[in-house]
């Protein structure tokens, strides 16, 4: 199957007032298949939110990508015009933010919000965009459309909003989402709600969906392959019950210890404390020459210090960046 989208030694790096050079990520590389669901995972400043802004060319003025490729559907969007992404943005890849409450406006109607993403990529009558829009928000409220339509952000819930997002990144009919963090600041129920249309999404429409987050939980059961994400660079890379089940990288191990469902008996929850991962996460402007994680890791070899692991073949699948498989 031709990949949707492939990604190639991607560079990215933010410019700090100093005017120091900070690489934000180092080489990351994957593909994705039409219909196919890649969770990434990792800590906060591992790169995530940097990765989904990259792929869309949506980095901040003082960001930069220095080299790589991102096709998507056969064109590298790094060299695509203006003109171009705007084609692309908000119709065939939706992008959905973490934080709906400053994601919409706060004094339009929802409606109005989800018809503005319609009439920015389609040429629609007033009627025909009218209908499309309660097409739309029917599909995602259906039982309570017309009043979700008419009410404002702030008269909604946190699920509700993050619904009316969704709406917006598949009004046009994509074929991509990226979907950034967007269970994060959900209560679990609301989240197993959200979890649960996407899998409706993908399965109804037939979308690719890379989903962010720094919760592995959220990506058991959901996706289909799992990227880990360390200090900007791929850790580890596989299928879903792999990763998240027999992790290889020491960093995928250290993160699930970290789960609270780790703690075998339920009882003694209130008396355990939470595992951590020793040490902090490396200064991005103060890159060592050896394997980032090496500072923090409990299985480290003295190569781990000089040069950084290229990424190992664990299966025909499954790819990890550790030494532990250079032989």
């Amino acid at each position: 199957m031709t990949p949707l989208l492939e990604i190639e030694d991607l560079d990215v790096a933010y410019t700090a007032r100093t005017g120091e050079i900070v690489p934000a990520l180092a080489g990351v590389g994957f593909q994705l298949k039409p219909g196919e669901i890649l969770g990434v995972l990792g800590e906060s400043g591992s790169g995530k939110s940097t990765l989904a802004s990259a792929l869309l060319r949506l980095l901040p003025a003082n960001g930069q990508i220095q080299r790589g490729k991102v096709l998507f559907e056969g064109k590298d969007l790094l060299y695509a015009s203006p003109q171009e992404l705007r084609k692309i943005r908000g119709a065939r890849i939706g992008l959905i933010l973490q934080e709906p409450s400053s994601a919409l406006h706060p004094t339009l109607r929802v409606g109005r919000q989800v018809g503005d993403v319609l009439a920015a990529h389609q040429s629609l009558d007033r009627r025909t965009l009218r209908e499309k829009t309660r097409q739309i928000v029917a599909e995602l409220f259906p039982a309570d459309a017309e009043r979700i339509s008419r009410a404002y952000p702030h008269e909604l819930s946190g699920g509700q909003r993050q619904r009316v997002l969704i709406a917006q990144a598949i009004a046009c009919g994509p074929s991509l989402l990226i979907a950034d963090e967007p269970t994060a600041s959900l209560d679990p129920t609301t989240q197993q709600e959200i979890l649960k249309l996407f899998a409706e999404l993908r399965r109804r429409l037939g979308l690719a969906i890379i989903l962010i987050t720094h919760n592995p939980a959220v990506l058991a059961g959901l996706a289909d392959r799992v990227l880990i994400l360390y200090a900007g660079r791929v850790a580890e890379l596989g299928p879903t019950a792999q990763v998240l089940g027999t992790p290889a990288h020491p960093y995928t191990e250290a993160l699930l210890r970290c789960l609270p469902s780790h703690i075998a008996d339920e009882r003694k929850i209130s008396k355990s404390m939470l595992k951590v991962i020793p040490g902090e996460p490396p200064h991005l402007s103060r890159r060592s020459a050896g394997c980032q994680y090496e500072p923090r890791c409990g299985e480290r070899m003295e190569v781990c210090k000089s040069r950084e692991p290229s990424a190992f073949a664990v299966s025909e699948v499954h790819r990890v960046s550790c030494f532990k498989f250079a032989g």
